[in-house]
């Protein structure tokens, strides 16, 4: 009975020993700082993402002023480099940028600022870059190779001789059958 009791003391004061190892380990992952330029943007901008902490090859940042996730991917001059859009309906306000590495434990977080009016980046502006593919079944794609083409081209008019010549046909056939009925 002794036995156990001492024991169990045992296995109670190896956990307890062992339970700041586990804390501290936790707590020792490597968390740096990101740079995000240009700080502050405009909606529908891009802003470049570069981090230094991943000891690995990728990463990936997150944010809710972000339209998607940022990849990231080796940088040239060091470090991981990755470029994100940020959505066109954000709010003006300040957003927080987390950045968790794939091939290792590290992380890194930043902030953005989005503003609506005179005060972002010139070269940022938002601009739209083709139709909005969105709604209407699928008219932007439609209305876009429209644009494109002038007026009726070749094929309109092979079109148009085929119509013709079909109508021609059935005239004439028509006139013959009623020639025919009336000898």
């Amino acid at each position: 009975m002794r036995f156990r009791q001492v024991t169990l003391c045992a296995a109670v004061a190896a956990a307890t020993a062992l339970m700041p190892v586990a804390a501290a380990t936790a707590e020792s992952e490597s968390h740096g700082s990101l740079t995000v330029t240009p700080s502050t943007i405009a909606p529908g901008g891009e802003v470049d993402l570069r981090v230094s902490v991943c000891s690995g090859r990728q990463a990936v940042g997150t944010s809710e002023a972000f339209v998607s996730q940022a990849q990231f991917a080796p940088a040239a001059d060091g470090g991981l480099f990755a470029q994100a859009r940020i959505r066109s309906d954000a709010q003006a306000r300040s957003y927080d940028i987390w950045v968790n590495c794939k091939d290792s434990s590290g992380q890194a977080s930043g902030r953005v600022t989005v503003v609506h009016g005179g005060n972002q980046h010139p070269d940022h502006q938002a601009t739209p870059h083709a139709p909005v593919h969105a709604g209407g079944g699928g008219t932007a794609q439609l209305a876009d190779r429209q644009a494109t083409e002038q007026g009726p081209g070749t094929r309109h008019a092979v079109i148009g001789l085929a119509l013709a010549a079909v109508a021609a046909v059935a005239v004439a056939g028509r006139s013959v059958r009623r020639r025919r009925r009336t000898d």
